[in-house]
């Protein structure tokens, strides 16, 4: 494998959105504060992490900690990259840590209705809680997508025609960032799981697209630097 010239920086909103379109299956960023990270592998743009406040509402309250002290690893929107993705997510992270000043705790959710069971947390030694209860599924263009995912389109579940299914529950992980966080949490772990309950698959994919990197967001990196407010 070719050593890669590797850059993170604060990217914009357009190109956060960019990546979520052409690189993550999802096609779509997540609702609510976002933190956005871009990724650039020899002088091109190969996508983006991004990291948000207020997705779910409640995603701090059962480790007794402040709304401000919790975030969601959202999106990882990647097309092909010659480093490994739990690089790019741990070098994402100081990053986030350096910005937010009193962070503690990073949750993030593994899909199996996408085929994933949350390798790339398993190989940056997150911390696996169990299963998380999420919202009905709708087949929307192909695909089955979640509730949220089809309100972010602008489409009224009131008005919603498209086909609907109880969603998977999905695989939870957690990153403590200081140690007392560490140990409040430590106790809720469980054996990182294998396969997918019904599946023989015990492979991720990462919803990665192929495509060309770069094709928006290669404008001179200082043009789409932006802090964590979206836009």
């Amino acid at each position: 494998m070719n050593k890669a010239d590797l850059k993170l920086d604060w990217c914009s909103y357009r190109a956060a959105k960019y990546a979520a379109k052409h690189w993550h299956y999802s096609k779509s960023l997540a609702v609510g504060k976002m933190v956005k990270i871009g990724i650039w592998e020899n002088k091109r743009f190969i996508g983006a992490i991004t990291f948000n406040y207020g997705a779910n509402p409640n995603l701090y309250k059962p480790y007794n900690i402040k709304k401000n002290e919790c975030v969601e690893l959202t999106r990882v929107a990647i097309k092909n990259h010659i480093n490994p993705v739990t690089k790019l997510i741990k070098i994402a992270i100081k990053m986030l840590s350096e910005l937010c000043f009193g962070l503690r705790l990073i949750v993030s959710f593994a899909d199996p209705d996408q085929g994933h069971l949350g390798k790339i947390y398993q190989a940056g030694n997150w911390i696996y809680t169990g299963m998380s209860k999420t919202s009905p599924s709708y087949y929307y263009k192909n695909r089955w997508i979640h509730q949220r995912q089809l309100g972010s389109l602008g489409i009224s579940m009131k008005d919603s025609k498209y086909p609907k299914r109880k969603g998977l529950d999905k695989f939870r992980y957690l990153y403590p960032l200081d140690e007392e966080m560490r140990e409040r949490v430590l106790p809720l772990s469980k054996p990182y799981p294998k396969k997918i309950s019904g599946s023989s698959d015990l492979a991720d994919t990462l919803g990665v697209h192929p495509g060309k990197g770069g094709s928006i967001p290669t404008l001179p990196l200082q043009e789409i630097r932006a802090t964590r407010e979206n836009g």
